[in-house]
């Protein structure tokens, strides 16, 4: 029986993972796809302290690194679901099940889709929700970016290198994403701020993207504007289906201030939960605030 699972190898299971081991635990990290999590695939990330400016892969390659440089122990596999035996967790996964006294939930949060007609059908065909993982393909042509948070803005300014053309389409008149990146937006002489409007149909032709319908929510006129990509940010959903706990309408795992959620010795970290503030360095502080707590929780633990 393990002391302590970590499901998730995003930044904030890994903190915890080399919290856990500098704390003695008996820890094992479950990653369902890739070491590093969502943040591995931005293209730059420049508000982690002491990196002005570092790749997302190359900070969780860090990451990793100094987690297995402890002797943390990572192993790839899915959670299905966690039960309770007394007060051991039980973890069934797709390759069998898992024990520990405790469970520290890092599963993050995926895009969220618009579902407007032709999103998914057209998904892997000129729809993408990573702009650093399917840019390239767009080099010269003209896309669109649907979002008004940071993720969006960032990622146009990203695509602006790329492409010939770049439209951000965002349903409000004003933007949520920090002032540096719109700035940043603003200069680009490829990009085009298409506000108060809406992206009712992604638009194709054999088989591929080739324009989007999108409405002007003032004038309530609806306008094809000829793209071969749609890149969409406009949320996430967080990844908390497997596991029964307290949850926000939104499927957020509601948490208190030692992140313990509401089954003692289950604690959440991360996106995946309650948060105001969706970044690395919120991630990485919850990470170490969860395995602190565990250490404590896992020196009084008894079985029943």
């Amino acid at each position: 029986m393990y002391d302590l699972v970590i499901i998730g190898g995003g930044p904030g299971g890994l903190t915890a993972g080399i919290y856990a081991q500098r704390s003695r635990l008996k820890t094992v990290l479950i990653e369902k796809e890739m070491v590093g999590g969502q943040i591995a695939v931005s293209d730059v990330i420049e508000n982690y302290p002491g990196f002005p400016s570092i790749s997302g892969a190359g900070l969780m390659e860090k990451f990793e690194e100094h987690a297995r440089g402890l002797g943390l122990e990572i192993t790839f596999d899915t959670v299905e679901n966690i039960t309770l035996d007394g007060n051991v967790k039980v973890l069934k996964t797709t390759e069998g099940e898992m024990r520990a006294k405790a469970v520290i939930v890092a599963t993050g949060a995926k895009p969220r889709r618009l579902g407007v007609p032709g999103e998914k059908e057209l998904t892997g065909k000129g729809v993408s929700y990573c702009a650093t993982c399917d840019g390239p393909f767009f080099r010269g042509r003209s896309v669109m970016v649907v979002g008004g948070g940071d993720t969006a803005v960032k990622e146009a300014v990203y695509l602006s290198k790329l492409a010939a053309k770049v439209y951000i389409v965002h349903r409000r008149d004003k933007f949520r994403a920090e002032r540096m990146h719109l700035e940043r937006a603003e200069a680009a002489p490829n990009i085009e701020f298409l506000t108060s409007s809406t992206l009712k149909e992604i638009k194709a032709a054999s088989g591929v993207v080739v324009a989007a319908a999108v409405e002007d929510l003032k004038t309530s006129r609806l306008k094809d504007i000829p793209v071969d990509g749609v890149f969409i940010f406009v949320g996430i959903n967080p990844t908390t289906d497997f596991v029964d706990v307290d949850k926000d309408e939104s499927g957020f795992i509601k948490t208190g201030l030692t992140l313990e959620t509401s089954i003692p010795g289950i604690y959440a970290v991360g996106d995946c939960r309650q948060t105001p503030l969706l970044q690395v360095a919120t991630a990485v502080g919850d990470g170490a605030i969860a395995a602190h707590m565990v250490d404590g929780y896992v020196e009084a633990f008894k079985e029943r």
